[in-house]
């Protein structure tokens, strides 16, 4: 059997929850901001995943006004006795010292696929929450508790809450219980409990989610505790390996295969050179762990995860074109909105996107991308525009969030039949116009455009064609690093997208039309 190639799941797919039922494999991550929320993704051999698509939408959670990075982390996917579970948190203020606004909820459906119920909501004592199903019936719901008062000096990250819930409502039936400090990598979060042999493991993160990170498990024979930490202290971790595959890895979960084999998922970062900057965010990797007296171990006999590892298939050839078309659903699972559905309607293989807020709106604005899965692409798209004024913008955003982007737009400043095609590029909230005030005037311009952009790594260009063959590159060279977690201010959680935006900063009606969407993998 061939060894299986991590990351598993390339790109933004941060904070893996990995399932087994029966023989189907499911992940389920953090889509913080982006709508809809919680990402899931089946397999049956751990090689080959196909996305089933993002479950929570406005029916559990409103998410206008979420800051960057906020919104939806680290879900938790469960099943018991029928039905599937997602806990997650709605993080409403992350970055405003010393409090964060932390709200946990719990969905369930019947089939993966949905649909889910209303959120129940929990608390809001901390995030990372999950749900533990005990053989009897018990439910227990555990999150990280966050300290405001230790913000001028202590850890903020003070513990492991346990709450039981009261198996039908699933509303809490008891006090909170701090069950865990954590180890001194501190930064305790992202804790998880399942039961082996009459252990109770909790498996937690630490040290914080870049280049520190781990995963740290301990176990005890009462869910309360003492829990006695394990031998090595982290179950995986590859801080202090500057050469290491895959960095970052931590915020793992443990599944036991239909087999009996167990698996590890973590997030891992992959930089696109030696400056650190991971544009790809983070990403999902996998492994095999072994039992060695009640503990589990890496396979591998390292703490660091493996860049290959054997599961229960072989990897399919891969994509390398990926041709949407609008005229069929398919398309829906690999495009996100932000924090709601944006406003756009088919018309017949075209998308029509109507106008909506600015891009640095965290309220209403009308994109729709897809993640940047791989260091070199292509991505291009057809694109029909009549604008009348200069607050009419519609283009293709290459983003990672709010405060670093570049936006290739089209908009009209002159009010006559000529077009001007700008670059709006903001680098942590610094405001550019590349291209001067007045942008690139485009005389033959008829109301159609192709626009594309073209990533090498840490560098990207834009370009465009009037006539759908001859390109015309615009000689602004992108700085790809500001589209990563470590450029965000003053940290980011996602990863890089790329997709169409129309802005109407006017009346909020006018309307560009898309079609021909295409992303290219070229490494």
């Amino acid at each position: 059997m061939n060894k299986i190639k991590n990351p598993v799941l390339t790109g933004f797919h941060p904070d893996p929850s990995i399932l087994c039922v029966g023989d189907d494999f499911y992940i389920a991550n953090s889509t913080f901001e982006y709508y809809p929320s919680v990402q899931i993704s089946h397999s049956k051999d751990l090689a080959n995943w196909d996305t089933i698509g993002a479950v929570l939408d406005k029916k559990q959670l409103n998410m206008i006004g979420d800051p960057c990075s906020g919104g939806v982390w680290a879900p938790c996917l469960t099943y018991s006795e029928g039905l599937y579970y997602i806990v997650y948190t709605d993080v409403k203020t992350w970055r405003k010292k010393p409090f964060k606004d932390t709200h946990n909820y719990i969905s369930y459906a019947k089939n993966i696929e949905g649909p889910w119920s209303e959120g129940i909501y929990i608390n809001s004592s901390g995030f990372d929450a999950s749900l533990f199903h005990e053989k009897d019936g018990k439910k227990y719901f555990v999150n990280m508790e966050w300290n405001w008062k230790k913000s001028l000096g202590g850890n903020q990250f003070s513990g492991i809450l346990l709450t039981e819930l009261d198996s039908i409502t699933l509303k809490p039936k008891s006090k909170s219980v701090n069950i865990f400090k954590g180890s001194k990598r501190a930064l305790t979060e992202g804790p998880h409990i399942f039961k082996r042999n009459n252990y109770y493991y909790l498996i937690t993160a630490e040290g914080g989610t870049s280049y520190e990170h781990a995963v740290t498990i301990a176990r005890s024979k009462n869910i309360y505790g003492p829990y006695e930490i394990h031998p090595n202290t982290h179950l995986a971790t590859s801080y202090g390996n500057t050469e290491a595959e895959l960095h970052k890895t931590g915020h793992g979960s443990l599944c036991e295969g239909p087999d009996g084999r167990w698996f590890l998922a973590t997030l891992c970062g992959r930089p696109v050179d030696s400056s650190g900057n991971c544009p790809l965010g983070r990403e999902t990797a996998l492994d095999e762990v072994i039992w060695n007296k009640d503990w589990p171990y890496l396979k591998n006999g390292t703490s660091e995860m493996s860049g290959y590892f054997t599961g229960y298939g072989e990897k399919k050839e891969e994509e390398k074109v990926f041709d949407y078309n609008f005229s069929e659903s398919s398309w829906q699972k690999d495009f996100m909105s932000l924090r709601k559905q944006c406003n756009y309607r088919i018309d017949g293989d075209s998308l029509v996107i109507r106008g909506g807020e600015s891009p640095v709106s965290n309220h209403n604005q009308s994109f729709l991308g897809r993640r940047q899965t791989d260091f070199e692409f292509r991505a291009t798209v057809d694109m029909e525009f009549d604008s009348t004024n200069f607050q009419e913008l519609s283009g293709l955003n290459y983003r990672y969030d709010e405060t670093n982007f570049y936006y290739l737009c089209i908009s009209n400043e002159a009010y006559d039949k000529n077009i001007e095609l700008h670059i709006i590029a903001n680098q942590q909230s610094h405001y550019s116009l590349p291209l001067g005030e007045n942008g690139l005037t485009l005389k033959n311009y008829t109301g159609y455009i192709r626009l594309r952009i073209e990533s090498h790594r840490a560098e990207a260009k834009f370009s465009y064609s009037l006539d759908g063959k001859n390109f015309i590159t615009i000689p602004y060279v992108i700085d790809v690093h500001f589209l990563s977690d470590e450029r965000a201010t003053p940290m980011g959680f996602t990863g890089a997208f790329v997709g169409m935006q129309t802005c109407d900063l006017q009346y909020g009606t006018k309307e560009a039309k898309f079609k021909n969407f295409i992303y290219e993998k070229l490494d």
